[in-house]
C-alpha cells in the first residue's frame, strides 16, 4: 500500500514539476516534495495502528475433547478412521459388554426376588391385621362367656348359702369360670403379641419388616440402574461433529476409566481465532468489531470474523500461591500481550480451518474508517505474498 501511494505521488510530482512545469523545481519545493510523503505515510500508519490494529500472531483454535471411557474393559471394535469426519452420535469405540451384561441380568433377578419379598411382607402385614381382629373377636367372646359364668357362680353361691342350691352346680360353674379366665388370658396374650408386631413401625408408619424389604428392593434397583448405565457406557459416542486425530486405539487394547489416560483426542469442528495484540493497541477495540484474518495455509484468502471478546488478563497479573515473597528481580519483564477472541463468520462454502494454523489478523474499529482501507490493502497484499515459498531446497 505504501509503495502504491508513493507511486501515485511520484506521478503527480512529475506532472506538476516536470511535465507541465506548474511549479518551479527549487530547493524549497524539493524539501517539501521529499518530506510530505514521509510525514503522510507515517501519520497514516500511526492512525491505522490505533483504529485498525493488526497482529502477526493469529492462531486457529479448536475445542479438543480428551476421550476417556466411563468403564474399563477390553476394546472389541473401533469403527472410526483417523482424520476422517465424524458426526455427533457416531460410535467411536466399543468395550466388551459381557461382564456388564451378566451383572445386569444378576441384578434383575435380585430385584425380582426382593419384589417377591416386599409382596410377602405386605401379605404378612395383612395377615397380622386379620389375626388381631380374630384374636380381639375371640377375646370379646370369651369375656362375654366369662361374665355370664361369673353371674351363674354368684347365683349358685346365694342358693347354696340359703340351702336351696346344689353344691355340685356351684363347683361346676366355678370350674368353668376358671377355664374361661385362662382362655381370656390366652386371648389377651394373643392380641398383645399381634399388636406388638403391628406396632413395630418406622417413623413414617411403615411396618419394620416391610420397610426393610422395601429398602433392600430400592438398593437393588439403584445397583441395577448403575449396572445398566455401565452396560450402556461400554459404547462411546462422538460428543459433537469433528475429527479423531492420532488414533492409536485398536481392538484388543485395554481402555481404563482414568482421567489421566485418555484413549483418543477428539477435535470438534467448532473453532475460533485468537490474535495477540500489544496492550496499547486495544483501547478502541470493542466486541462486535469487524475483523479479517489471513492464514499461511490459505494464501490469497480473507477470512471474515467478528470480535467476540478481549481477554483482559495475562500471566503477569497473577502471583503464585505460596509462602515465598515474590521477587521483583533486577529487570522488569516486558508487558505481555492481550489475546482477542475472534468468531469466524462461516459462509456456505467455507472450509473447516486447520487447528493450529498461523497467520495475520486486523481489527476495524468504529472510528476513522479511511484508514481501514489502508489496513485492508496491506492485509491483502501480504496474503498474496504467502504464495511465495522462500527456501532453496
Amino acid at each position: 500500500m505504501e509503495l502504491l501511494l508513493l507511486l501515485v505521488y511520484s506521478v503527480m510530482v512529475w506532472l506538476v514539476f516536470f511535465k507541465f512545469r506548474l511549479l518551479p523545481w527549487n530547493f524549497v519545493s524539493q524539501v517539501i516534495v521529499i518530506t510530505l510523503p514521509v510525514i503522510g505515510i507515517v501519520m497514516l500508519l500511526l492512525l491505522a495502528n490505533v483504529y485498525a490494529p493488526s497482529s502477526s500472531d493469529a492462531r486457529v483454535m479448536n475445542y479438543v475433547v480428551q476421550v476417556v471411557p466411563r468403564v474399563s474393559g477390553r476394546v472389541i471394535e473401533v469403527p472410526v478412521q483417523p482424520n476422517s469426519p465424524v458426526k455427533k452420535g457416531d460410535v467411536l469405540f466399543r468395550i466388551d459388554p459381557e461382564s456388564s451384561r451378566l451383572e445386569v441380568e444378576g441384578m434383575r433377578a435380585k430385584v425380582k426376588e426382593l419384589e417377591a419379598k416386599v409382596a410377602g411382607a405386605r401379605a404378612i402385614e395383612r395377615q397380622l391385621i386379620l389375626e388381631r381382629k380374630t384374636a380381639q373377636g375371640r377375646r370379646a367372646s370369651v369375656a362375654a362367656r366369662l361374665d355370664l359364668v361369673r353371674r351363674r357362680v354368684r347365683q349358685h353361691t346365694v342358693l347354696v348359702t340359703s340351702g336351696a342350691g346344689n353344691q355340685f352346680d356351684l363347683q361346676q360353674a366355678a370350674s368353668e369360670a376358671r377355664t374361661l379366665e385362662g382362655e381370656l388370658a390366652a386371648a389377651n396374650a394373643a392380641v398383645g403379641q399381634v399388636t406388638q408386631k403391628l406396632e413395630a413401625r418406622t417413623e413414617d408408619g411403615t411396618l419394620v419388616e416391610l420397610a426393610q424389604a422395601e429398602a433392600g428392593e430400592q438398593q437393588a434397583r439403584a445397583t441395577l440402574a448403575d449396572a445398566e448405565w455401565r452396560l450402556k457406557e461400554t459404547v462411546t459416542y462422538a460428543p459433537a461433529d469433528g475429527t479423531v486425530v492420532n488414533l492409536q486405539l485398536r481392538a484388543g487394547s485395554y481402555a481404563a476409566a482414568l482421567p489421566i489416560s485418555p484413549v483418543m483426542s477428539f477435535v470438534e469442528n467448532e473453532q475460533y481465532v485468537i490474535a495477540y495484540f500489544n496492550q496499547n493497541e486495544l483501547h478502541q477495540v470493542r466486541p462486535g468489531n469487524e475483523a479479517e484474518v489471513t492464514l499461511l495455509a490459505f494464501p490469497n484468502r480473507i477470512i471474515k470474523c467478528r470480535v467476540e471478546s478481549v481477554v483482559w488478563a495475562t500471566g503477569q497479573g497473577q502471583l503464585p500461591v505460596s509462602g515465598v515473597v515474590p521477587e521483583t528481580g533486577f529487570q522488569t519483564p516486558p508487558p505481555g500481550r492481550y489475546a482477542v477472541k475472534l468468531a469466524v463468520e462461516h459462509s456456505e462454502d467455507a472450509r473447516i480451518l486447520p487447528a493450529g494454523a498461523h497467520g495475520h489478523a486486523a481489527i476495524y474499529t468504529d472510528a476513522v474508517h479511511p484508514v481501514h482501507v489502508l489496513r485492508k490493502v496491506i492485509l491483502r497484499v501480504g496474503t498474496k505474498l504467502d504464495w511465495l515459498i522462500l527456501k532453496l531446497h
